[in-house]
């Protein structure tokens, strides 16, 4: 280092120029050439020296970063005031504020941030601000501290549009930042990847149950939530599907809950029930189905209703002095019944348009596995002596015409 500074020296004083080495500094390196009557090529040639007494400064501001040395920041800005300003110019670089959110210097990286707030928001090489740093590596005061000085920087995105919020809905919530994150950022609970993902979605991608109920409680408090439910990825993909093909019972009955759309069809034209059915997860089919939307719940009681008007109708009909019934008019009465119950049977297969809102390969899917007891007009025990048809209980009936395993109005 000296030998460069010797050399320095040697050159301004073969030009006229006296210069020490305690007086050099990299911005007086410039003016003071600049000010010469040497030729072009020699301006031009000389500043190569640069090239050796620039990474001997960044050696010790590195250095300097990563021990969280102030005082040593402070003796380098006072050799050469632009030291920091260098950084500025430079699209993709590890700023000492970097460095020292990777270490945990506190005390440095709140002197940076006094000095040079706009570091705050740079990415390095990886794509990487200094808040992910210091949340990559667990250093949560640190973390906190930068978000005191600006809340927004929870939402600064780095490669693939990962914010710190994303990244703790990919790995956990050890250091018990999210909660944090939302209270001084709620919205960016909003912000997506560049596969359009939000945190739901790769919360439950990974499988991070506590994120996602950290999340939920959150998304329900606002009136948007509806919008971030049904958010769908690049895929076409919702937060459902990827519950409902991964097998996550717990997180689509939550999900469920909170009102996610299950009729929504992906980029494939898939629902989350037909994902399901795709990997065989039968306990998420089983919640999917017993899942119906107000107009078919609706429409499952005026069915009900029916038919226990028909059978109700049907058993007066023989509790009616049935001595004076010959056999015919039984069987014609029976025949009568059987109609009208199929009739109703029929109707549920095939409901008014737009009563269910599914997609047809669900309908389809449905119509092929409901079936039907060939015995579900259970003999009807007749004697001399008036008497009233022995039905069980309208509800079973009502449950074997509709085809449900159970039926829940």
């Amino acid at each position: 280092m000296y030998f460069v500074y010797h050399s320095v020296s040697v050159f301004f004083s073969l030009v006229g120029i006296q210069l020490t080495v305690q007086s050099l500094s990299i911005s007086s390196f410039y003016l003071l050439l600049a000010s010469t009557d040497l030729p072009k090529s020699i301006k031009f040639s000389y500043p190569r020296l640069l090239s050796v007494l620039a990474p001997q400064m960044d050696e010790r501001l590195t250095a300097s970063a990563r021990t969280g040395n102030v005082s040593e920041l402070y003796r380098l800005i006072e050799r050469d005031g632009n030291i920091l300003r260098r950084f500025d110019e430079v699209e993709f670089v590890d700023t000492p504020l970097h460095i020292a959110s990777k270490e945990g210097c506190i005390g440095f990286a709140m002197e940076i941030m006094n000095l040079k707030p706009s570091f705050a928001r740079k990415l390095n090489h990886q794509g990487l601000s200094p808040i992910h740093l210091a949340v990559q590596n667990g250093h949560k005061e640190l973390v906190l501290r930068f978000v005191e000085i600006d809340k927004d920087l929870v939402r600064v995105r780095g490669k693939e549009g990962e914010t710190v919020l994303h990244y703790i809905s990919k790995v956990g919530n050890p250091d018990g930042l999210l909660d944090r994150f939302l209270e001084v950022c709620p919205d960016c609970i909003r912000d997506v990847t560049t596969q359009n993902r939000t945190s739901l979605h790769i919360a439950v991608k990974n499988e991070r149950f506590d994120v996602f109920q950290v999340l939920v409680r959150m998304i329900r408090k606002k009136d948007y939530y509806r919008e971030v439910m049904n958010q769908k990825d690049e895929d076409g993909n919702t937060a459902l599907h990827i519950a409902a093909s991964s097998n996550q019972p717990q997180v689509l009955k939550l999900l469920l809950e909170c009102k996610a759309d299950k009729h929504v069809t992906n980029q494939d034209g898939l629902t989350a029930l037909d994902l399901a059915h795709q990997h065989n997860n039968k306990e998420i089919i089983n919640i999917m189905r017993s899942c119906f939307c107000p107009r078919v719940l609706d429409f499952k009681y005026k069915m009900k209703k029916q038919i226990i008007h028909h059978t109700t109708m049907a058993s007066s009909l023989f509790s009616y002095d049935t001595d004076n019934i010959s056999s015919d008019d039984r069987n014609a009465l029976l025949v009568i019944l059987g109609l009208l119950l199929t009739a109703t049977y029929q109707a549920t297969l095939s409901p008014p348009s737009g009563v269910l809102g599914q997609s047809s390969s669900t309908l389809d899917r449905t119509a092929n596995t409901t079936c039907i007891s060939c015995n579900w007009l259970r003999p009807i025990n007749m004697s001399n002596s008036p008497t009233q048809i022995s039905i069980e209980t309208y509800d079973d009936i009502f449950g074997t015409v509709l085809g449900f395993d159970s039926v829940h109005v």
